[in-house]
């Protein structure tokens, strides 16, 4: 495609994020922000990788769709995203329920866009990519937009191949020679497998790029039945039956052997994919100038370390993300990840853990294969992470076996 066409592409292109879920599966991160508002990596937020693959793809036209517990992710999009000049047709702006079509809150995914249909009416783009804010991955996604365009698709949904273990949370397509998808199910109990590798499925990354018209009028048609309200549930099942629908293959900007994508719905999940960081050869790389994620960082002296006399503390830091602000003060840090401003006193150790913004480990405790949540001060000799039982009558513990203490809990 010429350069002018692809500029054309990406001008009459407008993403919408979907950032209204109230995020059970992430509960009690989830109490008091919204999902994308969760942070991650010690520097980021969730939404921040959705965001900077538009940004990286030249994608500057983009609508966040928000609603429940919202004022969090409005303050940093306001603080670390205000990069656009609307001057050139650039924007991001936040749209919470606007109660033009209804008066409910989103019911589904299509519901969102549905109640959104006045927007589209202003903005009138040939095409809509709507994405998903609490996905971590790096696509270009100005590749999947030629791909929808030379197909004349009416829908064209990203896919990734996954084990089908894990495919069973997820939608699952079935696609013929020319990638057109010929069956679709979400959530199926046995996930279709790909053609010539039975434990694989080819799954949907929540990545949809539609036709403006094919999109409005699904979102209305399904808006008068009595659905889920959801384009894995509803809209692509309906689509495949009807449409061009076709299934574009990942092309994965992250440069490593094996793809990344993760879905970090869910406690464990996203406490895995936190953990994917830490390695010495990380499987998600945040170090590629390439393809940077922007965010906000707020103004944080650096990172220090602290020998105080009483005792030889090792090694302070192995296999671990720092971000600013933080003192390790004669105790031990090893392959974590810690938010701005935590302070880790003397002769404690804290190993496999996320330990957010501002938390305070007293002198000799001990942290393990836990999520701190902000501002939570643990008191000297507290143990989490040691004890199942007694964490459990404390906190709240995954199926995987992650302690989670929530913001600003108190602990003894």
């Amino acid at each position: 495609m010429p350069p002018s066409d692809g500029i054309a592409l990406l001008k009459t292109t407008l993403a919408m994020v979907l950032a209204g879920g109230q995020g059970e599966r992430l509960y009690p991160l989830t109490r008091d922000r919204a999902k994308p508002a969760v942070p991650f990596g010690a520097i980021y937020r969730i939404i921040d990788f959705t965001l900077s693959n538009c940004v990286n793809s030249n994608l500057r036209r983009i609508y966040v769709l928000t609603q429940y517990k919202s004022i969090s992710l409005d303050q940093h999009l306001r603080l670390g995203w205000n990069i656009f000049n609307p001057e050139l047709g650039e924007f991001l702006y936040t749209i919470p329920p606007q109660f033009r079509t209804s008066e409910t809150w989103y019911r589904g995914t299509a519901d969102a866009i549905y109640q959104n249909i006045y927007t589209l009416e202003q903005e009138r783009p040939r095409r809509v990519l709507i994405l998903s804010g609490d996905h971590v991955y790096k696509m270009d996604y100005s590749r999947m937009l030629r791909f929808h365009e030379e197909r004349d698709a009416d829908l064209t949904v990203a896919c990734v191949e996954m084990p089908r273990e894990r495919a069973r949370q997820l939608g699952v397509m079935e696609i013929d020679a020319d990638a057109r998808i010929v069956g679709f199910e979400e959530k199926p109990a046995d996930p279709r497998p790909v053609p010539g590798n039975p434990r694989a499925a080819l799954v949907s990354m929540g990545v949809y790029v539609f036709r403006t018209e094919t999109l409005v009028r699904s979102v209305v048609e399904d808006a008068k039945r009595n659905t889920a309200h959801d384009f894995g549930m509803n809209i692509i099942p309906d689509l495949v039956s009807r449409g061009r629908v076709f299934a574009f293959k990942f092309h994965d900007e992250n440069r490593k052997e094996v793809q990344y994508w993760r879905d970090i719905g869910a406690i464990d999940t996203y406490y895995e994919a936190n953990m994917d960081l830490v390695g010495a050869d990380p499987l998600f790389n945040l170090y590629d100038r390439a393809w940077p994620i922007r965010t906000y960082q707020e103004q944080y002296p650096p990172v220090k370390t602290v020998f105080d006399g009483e005792e030889d503390a090792g090694r302070p830091l192995l296999n671990s993300l720092v971000a600013g602000g933080c003192v390790i003060a004669g105790g031990v840090v090893e392959r974590s990840v810690l938010s701005y401003g935590v302070r880790v006193h003397a002769r404690a150790k804290v190993e496999d853990a996320i330990l957010m913004e501002g938390v305070d480990v007293g002198r000799g405790a001990r942290v393990r294969r836990a999520i701190i949540d902000k501002d939570v001060i643990i008191p000297p000799g507290c143990r989490i992470g040691h004890d199942p039982d007694h964490d459990r009558r404390r906190f709240t513990v995954t199926e995987g076996g992650v302690v989670v203490v929530p913001k600003g809990m108190p602990v003894d």
